[in-house]
């Protein structure tokens, strides 16, 4: 067959050759295999194949993950992947598994199958390093809206959008390393602080021996005598959004003398105890001087945004050193953000609750495992999957068998570009090398492997 380009013609025609366009995902492959995560999952799924022509779940679970990495975000759009003749060779499965196997395989999951699929998220903080000041933990909760609105737990709640069917989850994130700590799926109508106490036990209990969180941080949602309770009964240090409510309200006015100068432009603090002997701080910033400054404006004193913190921490902390704390918070905006748009949260919602749980928690294991990959890989700085799929992933190659051994062949041309690739499969393949979990985000020390340009 042929085409015309202009004056240029084109002749088109087949090939029976092994191609892939995801030739790089043979690097997350052999980090798969040293991390354990099949032997993991062999242990928390909880069915074995019916007969001796189904799939190892194991391996539908891994080709799961795989879609997810190459962009699907709907069973189908996983299954899809199976027109690639050698993506299942490059994941080291069997095969990728159809739509209507990763329907049988989910809709086995009930709420027990859920428990253990959320064990993976402290599987992979196991490999934290223990910190003498703790980690601290941050919790929140989002939408995932469905308009269609037929699957279970899909409920009318209130989202960004207005009020619309949708999942609520509660999530719980490591601040120091971008790491999912815990998640629940609940449905669209349950409220923000909704078994939170029992959330945050459930988090606690299944941390690492290892991790220990020294600050919990929440919004406003979160503030209630129920949650401080369980943080008091816990021991844990907290920063809490308050809501700007009449008590609160009462304290944002006009007079100077009730408010502290800082070395903050624009910025001004009081404190006052609260009722359980705590501290509750509120933060006055003016809008001419800090135009993108977060808060609440009130009609009664305009001209400045408001902030009310809750928290237990000492005196010595000054309070605008527990605002500064707190900011911090707003990066797990920034998870729920990626997890949604690139990991496929938005779109994974099966007929049954538990399994669209289920599907929740192996997405965010391959969140997880992208953030330790790059660790392992010596990133001083985290990039999104986007990047990943961009620069490492989505890479051309032929899939062989020479002399009966399996091969593939990267479509790299040129010097400089084979030579980065190689020094990054020497780094993946040596098991003698893997950089601390805590240097990541700190300051770079060395160039980014995952930019050939710079390598």
């Amino acid at each position: 067959m042929g085409t015309k380009s202009g004056v240029q013609s084109m002749r088109i025609g087949f090939t029976d050759q092994r191609l892939t366009a995801h030739g790089g995902l043979a690097v997350w492959t052999s980090f798969v295999e040293e991390s354990g995560l099949r032997e993991k999952l062999a242990t928390v799924l909880p069915h074995a194949p019916t007969s001796p022509n189904a799939y190892d779940p194991v391996d539908t679970a891994l080709g799961f993950i795989g879609g997810i990495l190459c962009g699907a975000d709907k069973l189908a759009r996983v299954a899809h992947l199976a027109h690639d003749p050698a993506v299942a060779e490059v994941l080291g499965i069997e095969a990728v598994p159809s739509q209507s196997t990763l329907s049988r395989f989910f809709a086995a999951c009930g709420r027990a199958a859920c428990e253990e699929l959320g064990g993976l998220h402290a599987w992979v903080l196991g490999a934290l390093p223990a910190r003498a000041e703790g980690y601290t933990l941050d919790l929140d909760s989002f939408a995932l809206v469905h308009e269609d609105g037929r699957q279970e737990g899909v409920r009318v709640g209130y989202t960004r959008k207005g009020l619309k069917p949708c999942h609520r989850p509660i999530v719980a994130a490591i601040a120091e390393v971008p790491l999912v700590a815990n998640f629940w799926l609940r449905p669209g109508n349950t409220a923000c602080v909704s078994a939170a106490d029992v959330f945050l036990g459930d988090t606690l209990a299944r941390l690492p021996a290892g991790v220990r969180i020294g600050l919990v941080r929440a919004d406003s949602g979160f503030c209630t005598e129920k949650m401080i309770t369980k943080l008091e009964a816990e021991k844990l240090s907290y920063v809490l959004a308050a809501a700007l409510r009449s008590p609160v309200q009462a304290l944002c006015r006009h007079d100077e003398a009730a408010w502290t100068a800082t070395d903050v432009r624009g910025l001004a603090v009081q404190e006052v105890a609260d009722a359980r002997g705590g501290r509750l701080i509120v933060v006055r910033q003016r809008s001419a001087e800090r135009p993108h400054a977060g808060g609440k404006q009130l009609i009664e004193v305009p001209g400045y945004k408001f902030q009310a913190l809750r928290t237990n921490l000492p005196a010595t902390v000054s309070p605008l050193e527990v605002w500064r704390r707190y900011n911090g918070r707003a990066d797990i905006e920034n998870r729920i953000k990626e997890l949604g748009a690139q990991f496929g949260l938005k779109g994974l919602c099966c007929r049954s609750f538990w399994a669209t749980e289920a599907a929740c928690h192996l997405a965010i294991t391959a969140y997880n495992l992208c953030v330790r990959l790059q660790q392992r890989l010596g990133q001083p700085h985290r990039a999104e999957l986007g990047t990943l799929r961009r620069q490492l992933f989505t890479c051309a190659a032929v899939f062989s068998r020479a002399a009966g051994k399996p091969t593939l062949k990267l479509a790299v041309a040129g010097d400089k570009a084979r030579a980065w690739w190689l020094a990054l499969l020497r780094r993946i393949a040596d098991p003698t090398h893997c950089d601390a979990v805590a240097a990541l985000g700190a300051r770079a020390r060395k160039r980014s492997i995952l930019h050939p340009s710079t390598a």
